[in-house]
């Protein structure tokens, strides 16, 4: 599993079912679900159960993948029995219930984006009849329609104006699955394509749900197509300096705070990328999980504080 520092994280009881729910997937896997559904309170439990169990190096634990309200653990049967993960799980997942200091150990991170932007307009040409609930118009015509917003614009206001948790990163390499911090009632939500297209840009930023994502790469998707990042969040060849460490820019429990740019400013940072001297802007933060769910508009000015005075 990627490396992030989770310490004594915290969720309100009343907000998750008592104990996990338990399932085996053949030999060598248990999937544990934490809840059915996505909140911040379920995400950073699976992160923390995720964590403890990595630190507690178990031997017979192959893999541990934290997803957004889940977590899959792969394991050796020959080296540990399924009673005693089970047990393992129980005993970690209760101590994770039970700290009184709720924060991660994080950074934010701010990411350039061209909002209808023409690659994933050619795109959306392509895949309008017989794909899309709305054969006319734009994606973000259509996920203002269904938000209740009078304008494409002011859709992409809501979209970058306030932070988003990285809640998961996979499906495809590097992927970040990407939930925004605001109260329930204020979380944007469009649905997927009827039908899957078999093309989308690198780097779109796309939306499904209520997650945002980026495409890693180029491929096939279903989410809607809203603009593209400037940079890379998948470097293999670990050419630019924040990819040193990892060719995968996101973990889970980062914090993403979309910028849009114009096409000047995207083919400045292009240019950047391809000289090797592009840098993400990026802080560290420690998140609270109480204080940003009691009171999230006030917690995400102070995210916006942090990040803007660094």
């Amino acid at each position: 599993m990627a490396e992030q520092s989770v310490d004594d994280v915290i969720v309100p009881a009343a907000v998750l079912p008592e104990t996990a729910r338990l399932t085996w997937g053949g030999d060598e896997f248990l999937f544990v679900e934490i809840a059915e559904e996505m909140s911040l309170a379920a995400n950073f439990r699976a992160m923390s159960l995720a964590t403890r169990l990595a630190s507690a190096q178990i031997p017979g634990i192959v893999d541990i993948c934290p997803s957004n309200a889940s977590l899959l653990v792969r394991f050796n049967p020959d080296l540990l029995a399924p009673d005693e993960l089970a047990s393992a799980v129980r005993e970690h997942e209760a101590a994770a219930a039970s700290e009184v200091s709720p924060h991660v150990d994080t950074r934010i991170i701010e990411i350039p984006v061209w909002y209808q932007d023409p690659f994933t307009a050619e795109v959306q040409a392509r895949f309008r009849s017989g794909y899309h609930q709305r054969p006319e118009g734009s994606d973000l015509d259509y996920a203002a329609e269904v938000n209740g917003l009078e304008t494409a614009e002011e859709f992409i206001s809501r979209h970058h104006e306030e932070p988003w948790l990285v809640s998961m990163v996979g499906f495809v390499a590097g992927l970040p699955f990407l939930f925004q911090l605001v109260e329930r009632d204020r979380q944007l939500e469009v649905p997927k394509y009827l039908s899957p297209r078999t093309d989308t840009p690198a780097l779109t930023v796309g939306h499904g749900g209520c997650f945002s994502c980026i495409y890693s790469v180029r491929g096939a998707g279903g989410y809607q197509m809203f603009g593209v990042a400037a940079a890379p969040i998948f470097e293999p060849a670990q050419a630019l300096p924040d990819f040193e460490e990892f060719m995968v820019l996101f973990k889970p429990g980062d914090i993403v705070k979309f910028r849009p740019v114009d096409e000047g400013e995207y083919r400045a940072i292009q240019a950047e990328v391809a000289a090797g001297t592009f840098r993400y802007r990026q802080v560290p933060f420690t998140f609270n999980v109480d204080e940003a769910l009691s009171s999230p508009r006030a917690y995400n000015h102070r995210i916006l504080e942090a990040l803007h005075g660094a």
